[in-house]
This record gives structure tokens, C-alpha cells and sequence, in this order.
């Protein structure tokens, strides 16, 4: 993931400090894996380091002292280069998914319980991500329906591995 870009990405609406950065990052994906403190206050010293980010602002107004970080011009450079790059394809690149149900079929478990199985939970979680429409902007909806498109690809694929495994059984009886 790119996180330091992200978090200039989350800059980009003007000065925060890492507890809105961390927050601003959780709304944005709201159905992934939030973001650690941790990995915000050290993604913000590398931007700070790079000159990608400047602190304007020191404060604590009554409780923990906050930084307050902003974009350079550098900084603005920087996301504006990574927003039109296009990803490339993660050729060759073997998920978890995959190595759990070569792993079973290579140990001799019953592949097939197990495809079925994770057939139930990505159904599972597609109905919740379906189901969880808060309302929020265009932008939310986005990743939730690229997270459910995903599982869908990964729903035809566990069908797939579940007929050739099928046909492997019937071909050596």
C-alpha cells in the first residue's frame, strides 16, 4: 500500500495533525484494516524528512501536544505524480487465498471443504459490504464495491478450482 502518499493525498485538504490523518484515512476505506498510530507519526517524520511535508503548527491546547503537518510544494509535486501514474498489474502474484488451497490439495486435507467453506465466508462478506451503504460520498462506495467485485472474481475463481479438483477425483477412479 502506499501509505506515505495516502497521507498526502489526506494532507491535500489543507494542515492536519496525525490523529485527523489517521482519521481521515479510516473514513476514506472504512470496510479495510485502519491505520495504525504508529504508522502514521513515522510516515509523517519520512514526508517530513523527504520535504514532502512541513510541520506549521506545535500545540497543545490543553491535552497532548499536537503537530500540525502540511503539504510542500514538493509535497503537492509528489501526490500530483503519483495520482497519474497507472498501477501496474500484480503479474505472477500469489495471494493467501491461493497458497491456503494449493497448500490443502498438496497436504492431501479435503480440498473441497475447505473451498466451500471459503466460498461461504466471501459470500458472507460481500453481502455485508452490500448491506453497509451509510450514505457516504461517492468515494466510499468506490472501494466498497471494488472490495466486493474482488470477492466476486475470487468467488468465480474458488468455482473454478472446485471443478477441477472435481474432475481430477472423477478421472483418476
Amino acid at each position: 500500500m502506499a501509505t506515505a502518499e495516502l497521507v498526502l493525498g489526506l494532507l491535500h485538504g489543507g494542515p492536519a495533525h496525525g490523529y485527523d490523518v489517521k482519521r481521515g484515512h479510516d473514513a476514506w476505506f472504512p470496510d479495510s484494516k485502519p491505520l495504525a498510530f504508529g504508522q502514521v507519526y513515522s510516515t509523517l517524520a519520512r514526508l517530513e524528512r523527504d520535504e514532502l511535508v512541513e510541520i506549521v503548527d506545535r500545540g497543545s491546547e490543553g491535552g497532548p501536544e499536537r503537530t500540525v503537518y502540511a503539504l510542500t510544494a514538493k509535497g503537492r509535486q509528489h501526490l500530483a505524480e503519483w495520482l497519474a501514474e497507472p498501477i501496474q498489474p500484480a503479474l505472477g502474484a500469489v495471494d493467501e487465498l491461493v497458497r491456503k488451497v494449493v497448500a490443502t490439495i498438496r497436504t492431501g486435507e479435503d480440498a473441497t471443504a475447505f473451498l466451500a467453506r471459503q466460498r461461504s465466508s466471501h459470500l458472507r462478506r460481500i453481502r455485508e459490504l452490500k448491506a453497509s451503504d451509510r450514505g457516504e460520498d461517492p468515494s466510499g462506495r468506490l472501494a466498497r464495491d471494488y472490495m466486493a467485485l474482488h470477492l466476486d472474481a475470487d468467488l468465480r475463481w474458488l468455482d473454478t478450482a472446485l471443478d477441477r479438483i472435481t474432475a481430477q477425483k472423477e478421472s483418476t477412479r
